[in-house]
C-alpha cells in the first residue's frame, strides 16, 4: 500500500518557499532594499559635488566682498563691477556694438 505524503508537509514547504521568495524580493526591491541604497548613495555623491561647487562659489564671493570692503579696496575690481553693473565707460573709450 502506497502512502501519500501528508498535505501538511506540502503546505509547510510551500509556505517556507513563499516567505523565502518574499523576503528575498523585499531585500532587493523594497523601501530599505539594495536598489534604494544604491540610489541614495548616488544622490549623496551628487549632493557632495554640488556642495563643493557651492563652497567654491561662496569662497569666490567672500574674496570679492573682501576686496570691495572699506579695509581693502581693490580699485580695478571696483572699476570692473561699476562697468558691468551700471554700464559705465570712460570718456576716452569707444563702444563697439
Amino acid at each position: 500500500m502506497k502512502s501519500r505524503p501528508a498535505i501538511g508537509s506540502f503546505l509547510y514547504f510551500g509556505t517556507c518557499l513563499f516567505l523565502g521568495m518574499y523576503f528575498s524580493f523585499t531585500a532587493v526591491q523594497g523601501d530599505g532594499g539594495l536598489f534604494q541604497r544604491i540610489r541614495a548613495e548616488a544622490e549623496a555623491d551628487n549632493l557632495r559635488s554640488d556642495l563643493s561647487a557651492f563652497r567654491a562659489q561662496v569662497s569666490e564671493l567672500e574674496n570679492k566682498t573682501h576686496r570691495l570692503s572699506d579695509e581693502y579696496l581693490d580699485l580695478d575690481l571696483l572699476d570692473q563691477q561699476a562697468r558691468a553693473r551700471l554700464g559705465m565707460v570712460r570718456a576716452d573709450e569707444v563702444i563697439i556694438p
